[in-house]
């Protein structure tokens, strides 16, 4: 067994959808060691640090309570990075790595531009021996370059020894389950090459974690281990979702077809839910990621194969967004419909690569006007989202799209030609749909993206009603 090395102090760079949450944890299950989130991000920070925990800028369920039990304690954010890098024992890198948008492996590869930049503060700031523990979803081999980055700086400006040890600790997290998912994951992945930083790791994660579900493992299958799991993940609701469009076309039930295939062992029954398709900030950018490696090292098919997956996602959502403007008799110009739910999932005031984003913008360039309405996302959030500010009232018969913010789902449908519901908030499942049909237009539609509504109710209250994967 190699010798535990101690850790006091923790600094993580990025206080996002990962860094926060998973911070805060290992802070409440860790009250001996003194955390210390830092982001350069001023607002978010300020955010972080704001009396009231209703303004967290992440929400999710539980989140608030664990930061209120730590914050201020062992819990700390900052936007001094500096400091909190040259104090601590172990850095995390959770910042963003999102697609690249021009040169090479553009709309493929990942921009590794923001690792490089943390590499490079903690090979300038650190002191002494640091254990640097990529948290990022990131391509398989990019410890490779953090090692180089850090290696050239093994000695400081005033002569003083710095080493480092590089490990990889994907996250595993499902936003909206997030704080569960941390208090009681499935497993932890460590990967790296130095025994005595990985065990350091470990001896964190079993204050909380069973010995055995922390898995350790190289470098690079590490890496590669984040990537593959969301593939594999998002390949399963690429595939319901294939199989609900031929539900539709045939007759048959989306819900008892995945009720029957789930039962199998072999398969098991979670994602197997038709939807509009995967969202989040992980899946389509760590497929295309996959795509790009896949091509690099010449495996065209295995890149095309994997390339389907997401080519299926964005058509899905396409095929929703013709699926409304035909029900509504092939014109939605200056309809106005109320869209209930933005964010890609229900928990979360995430809209990264929601699939609202898309099938909201189609409706707009087919002239409707949107009401939206979502109990967490905030208007200036859509806003950017869609590219365009929010207006008061439709542009008319003939005009461009438009769109406006609803604080409530009665709100939304007052006039509404159709309710679409595209995000699977709790609150949108028990709607009182006799209500809701009196303030609507007539002949009015309910487009159940998400099947979670009482169908039958809204037909009885007068709604013609579609819902995915029902013939």
């Amino acid at each position: 067994m190699a010798e535990v090395l101690s850790v006091h102090r923790i600094c993580c760079i990025g206080a996002g959808y990962v860094g926060g949450p998973t911070m805060a944890v290992i802070a409440d299950r860790c009250p001996q060691i003194q955390v210390t989130l830092v982001d350069l991000n001023a607002e978010r920070i300020a955010a972080w640090n704001a009396d009231d925990l209703s303004c967290l800028p992440v929400y999710e369920p539980g989140l608030a309570e664990v930061v209120g039990r730590c914050r201020g304690r062992n819990l700390h954010f900052t936007t001094e990075v500096n400091g909190a890098i040259a104090d601590a024992d172990m850095v995390f890198l959770s910042v963003n790595t999102p697609t690249k948008t021009r040169g090479l492996g553009a709309g493929q590869a990942s921009d590794l531009r923001w690792i490089e930049a943390s590499a490079r503060t903690v090979a300038a700031q650190a002191t002494g021996h640091t254990i640097v523990v990529e948290k990022s979803t990131l391509p398989v081999r990019t410890a490779e370059a953090v090692k180089e980055i850090l290696s050239a700086s093994q000695v400081g400006g005033n002569g003083s020894a710095k080493t480092f040890s590089v490990l990889s600790n994907p996250e595993f997290l499902a936003e909206g389950t997030a704080i569960p998912d941390l208090e009681d994951p499935d497993r932890v992945l460590i990967g790296g090459e130095d025994p005595q930083a990985i065990e350091a790791l470990a001896e964190i994660y079993q204050h909380w974690v069973s010995p055995q579900r922390i898995l350790r493992t190289n470098l690079w299958s590490s890496e590669l281990s984040k990537l593959t799991a969301n593939a594999f993940l998002a390949q399963r609701i690429s595939s319901i979702n294939a199989i609900g469009a031929l539900c539709e076309a045939t007759g048959a039930d989306v819900k008892e077809v995945a009720r029957a295939i789930g039962a199998d062992s072999r398969l098991g029954p979670k994602f197997l839910s038709a939807g509009p398709g995967f969202g989040g900030s992980c899946f389509r950018k760590d497929i295309l990621n996959l795509v790009y490696l896949c091509r690099h090292y010449g495996l065209e098919e295995a890149a095309h194969y994997w390339e389907q997956v997401v080519d299926l996602n964005s058509w899905q959502q396409q095929r929703i967004a013709r699926l409304v403007v035909s029900k509504l008799f092939g014109t939605v110009s200056g309809k106005r419909l109320a869209v209930l739910g933005f964010a890609f999932k229900a928990d979360t005031n995430d809209t990264r690569e929601s699939p609202a984003i898309g099938i909201c913008r189609d409706l707009l360039e087919e002239g409707a006007h949107l009401a939206i309405h979502d109990p967490k996302v905030d208007p200036s959030q859509i806003a950017r989202d869609l590219g365009c500010a929010a207006s008061a009232s439709a542009d008319g018969l003939g005009g461009d799209g438009s769109w406006e913010s609803s604080p409530s789902d009665l709100e939304a449908v007052a006039g509404a030609d159709a309710v679409i519901v595209l995000t699977e908030w709790a609150s949108f499942r028990d709607i009182n749909w006799a209500v809701i049909a009196s303030r609507m237009r007539r002949p009015a539609w309910l487009f159940d993206v998400r099947a979670i509504t009482d169908a039958t109710a809204a037909r009885a209250a007068g709604l013609r009603v579609w819902r995915i994967g029902e013939g």
